[in-house]
C-alpha cells in the first residue's frame, strides 16, 4: 500500500512539472517594432519579463517591450488570433514604461486588457493510509485584468463588482442588470469580455 501511495505522490509531482502554459509554446505570428519593421515567424512570449522571442529562419531574435509596437500570434489551443500591445504603464510612483498587454476587447469608451502570470499553489491531498493530508505544489496560470480609456489611461481591475460598476458608472444600472440576468461573473475572463462589449454597445445609440 505504501508503494502505491508513493507512486501516486510521484505522479502528482510530475504532473505539476509537466504543465504547459501559453508562454511555453511557439506560435506562428509576427512582431511589429516601434520603427514599423515587421518580422514573421514562430513567436514565444513571456509577459512576466515583457520579452518576446521570434524564430526567423532558425535564428532567434529577442525583443523587449520597449522595442515593440505590437505582436500577434495564432494560438492553436483556442484556434484564434491574439494581439498584444506594448502600452505605457506606471509600474511605480513617477515611473512609466511600456509593458505588454493582451487586448481582449477593443472598443469605446472602454477596452479590456490582460496580463498573464504563473503562480504556485499548494494543494492538500488526504491519505487514507496515513490518516493525514499530504501536500503538493503545482503551477497555475492566472490573469490580471486592466481597463483602458482615453481619459484615465490604463487602470488595473481588482475583480470586485463594485469596482467594475464604478468603472462603468455612466451606465452602471444597465450593466448591473445585464450581469444579473445573464448570471455572469465579474472575475472570469469570458464574462468580462461580454460585459465590456455590452457596456460599449450602450453608447452606440447615444
Amino acid at each position: 500500500m505504501k508503494y502505491y501511495c508513493l507512486l501516486f505522490l510521484v505522479f502528482l509531482t510530475l504532473t505539476s512539472y509537466a504543465q504547459t502554459f501559453p508562454s511555453d509554446i511557439w506560435h506562428e505570428g509576427k512582431v511589429v517594432l516601434i520603427d514599423k519593421q515587421t518580422h514573421k515567424g514562430s513567436v514565444k512570449y513571456d509577459l512576466e519579463t515583457d520579452i518576446v522571442q521570434l524564430n526567423k529562419d532558425n535564428t532567434i531574435l529577442t525583443f523587449s517591450s520597449k522595442k515593440i509596437l505590437y505582436f500577434e500570434i495564432f494560438d492553436q489551443s483556442v484556434e484564434s488570433y491574439r494581439q498584444f500591445y506594448a502600452l505605457p504603464y506606471t509600474v511605480s510612483r513617477g515611473y512609466e514604461t511600456p509593458i505588454l498587454f493582451e487586448v481582449l476587447h477593443e472598443g469605446r469608451p472602454l477596452s479590456l486588457l490582460a496580463r498573464e502570470s504563473i503562480t504556485t499553489e499548494t494543494i492538500p491531498q488526504y491519505s487514507y493510509y496515513y490518516g493525514r493530508s499530504n501536500y503538493y505544489s503545482r503551477n497555475k496560470l492566472i490573469y490580471e485584468f486592466y481597463f483602458f480609456n482615453e481619459k484615465s489611461g490604463i487602470r488595473r481591475y481588482h475583480m470586485k463588482k463594485r469596482d467594475l460598476l464604478k468603472l462603468m458608472q455612466r451606465k452602471s444600472s444597465e450593466v448591473k442588470k445585464f450581469i444579473s440576468e445573464n448570471n455572469l461573473r465579474v472575475d472570469r475572463r469570458r464574462d468580462l469580455e461580454r460585459i465590456t462589449a455590452y457596456y460599449n454597445s450602450l453608447f452606440d445609440t447615444d
